[in-house]
């Protein structure tokens, strides 16, 4: 009986720091979330995208559990799934684009735009390629063993790094914040973020 306690071995020094500097690279390297925050801080502030910044750092950690405990077995079994996956990209991210593009300038109120929900963003991981990548990678390269306890071990450890991480992009979108008084700059601020959220699709969809 004794023996079976120790069927999985412990996340070894070597694996665990591996996972936080995959989590950490793979989580403040720019993407559709960190483009998002950024502008998010930039148009609300720091305060009120801090549910935005929950939602992600909580949902990501939610769906690095979920793929780990076999989730990604049903995107191998039915590949059709990939396929309509990336149809809800496109079409989810062109419409956050949109949202980005015409965010109301700072001080103008909420009546033209308002910043992500916790929910929203939680939501927000499921068609996230990016986000997709980093799951299947971190359960496949760094899980020790095919038990609760090792995923739990990778998607916790990912959820620790991650939300710093990604807070970073909304510090920085603060600062900028104080730069972009001015509506014109706003503007362009706004599209050229919008622009760039489109463009992080094409690695993740269209790479051979």
């Amino acid at each position: 009986m004794r023996q079976s306690k120790h069927n999985v071995a412990p996340m070894s020094i070597e694996i665990l720091y591996g996972l936080i500097g995959f989590a950490f690279v793979s989580s403040i390297t720019p993407g559709p979330n960190n483009l998002m925050l950024m502008a998010s801080g930039a148009n609300f502030g720091f305060w009120r995208t801090v549910p935005h910044m929950l939602g992600i750092a909580l949902g990501f950690t939610l769906m690095v559990f979920l793929v780990g405990l076999g989730l990604a077995q049903i995107f191998d079994a039915y590949p059709v799934l990939h396929d309509v996956l990336k149809i809800m990209s496109v079409v989810y991210m062109t419409w956050l684009a949109w949202k980005i593009a015409n965010a109301a300038p700072p001080g103008d109120g909420e009546a033209s735009g308002t910043p992500m929900t916790f929910l929203q963003a939680a939501a927000f991981q499921w068609v996230n390629p990016k986000a997709w990548a980093m799951a299947l990678t971190a359960v496949t390269v760094y899980s020790f063993g095919p038990s609760l306890w090792a995923v739990a071990a990778v998607a916790g450890t990912f959820g620790l790094v991650n939300g710093p991480a990604v807070s970073s992009w909304t510090l920085l979108g603060t600062q900028l914040r104080r730069v972009l008084t001015n509506p014109l700059r706003l503007r362009v601020f706004n599209w050229t973020m919008a622009a760039l959220l489109m463009a992080s699709l094409y690695p993740a969809l269209f790479a051979a």
